[in-house]
């Protein structure tokens, strides 16, 4: 029984899909390559909503995207991708005019949500990886869209992928409460899908919100959720 085979699996997807959608990407002039990226940026708002809806108490994604981003912003994490993508773009083929985007956009796409923690579990736990082979599928078309449209930051992500699901499958057995937890799933969707409308936002050229400042409401998110759910139950 090879281990992580679903992570493997799922990375797999991830640089096969995006390695076609740069070649493809190479081939489409670069007017319709804005055109699809103000499209996917008006699909990744209404996703953004969709993720949002999923919470049972707003405040909780409320405050911690509020805190993320301070949080986010201290710690310097946007300038920190910026210097990344900075040395990226001159190591990576392809276009990277949106190397940023590329990279956030489909890392929450990617990484956050119930399939990625339940998947991650199951293949860990139980050695079945049906969840992560559905999430495989799907991340592997969804990659060639994106490279096409963002260029290599796509690619990049199959490795944070890589590391973010081996963490989460090796600390599969601390994480079971959380998993186990409706409550803290759906604020996590919650917050990611606040991030993701932010990210929406900037793509179709209204404002650029510097989205990765807001990543650790990621990790905030289920902590505040099982925080107020102990308070509920205290005060009823």
């Amino acid at each position: 029984m090879v281990p992580m085979r679903g992570t493997l699996l799922n990375t797999a997807t991830v640089v096969v899909g995006a390695s076609i959608g740069l070649a493809a990407g190479n081939l489409i002039p670069g007017s319709y390559q804005e055109v699809a990226l103000t499209g996917i940026g008006l699909c990744g708002i209404g996703m953004g909503i969709r993720m949002f809806l999923k919470t049972q108490n707003s405040l909780v994604p409320t405050i911690s995207v509020a805190i993320g981003g301070v949080i986010g912003l201290a710690l310097g994490m946007h300038a920190g991708i910026d210097a990344f993508a900075d040395w990226a773009k001159t190591h990576l083929p392809g276009n990277n005019a949106h190397f940023n985007e590329g990279l956030i956009t489909s890392f929450v796409l990617f990484c956050i949500g119930p399939m990625t923690l339940l998947g991650c579990m199951q293949d860990a736990l139980e050695k079945k990886i049906e969840l992560l082979a559905l999430k495989s599928t799907m991340d592997g078309i969804s990659a060639i869209f994106l490279a096409a449209a963002f260029g290599a930051g796509v690619l990049v992500t199959a490795g944070l992928l890589f590391v973010f699901q081996t963490v989460i499958t090796l600390l599969a057995r601390k994480l079971k409460p959380v998993a186990d937890n409706p409550i803290m799933l759906d604020e996590l969707t919650a917050a990611g899908g606040a991030i993701l409308v932010g990210i929406g936002i900037g793509l179709i050229g209204l404002k650029d919100l510097h989205t990765a400042n807001y990543l650790p409401a990621l990790f905030l998110a289920p902590i505040l959720a099982l925080g107020f759910s102990r308070l509920e139950k205290k005060v009823s």
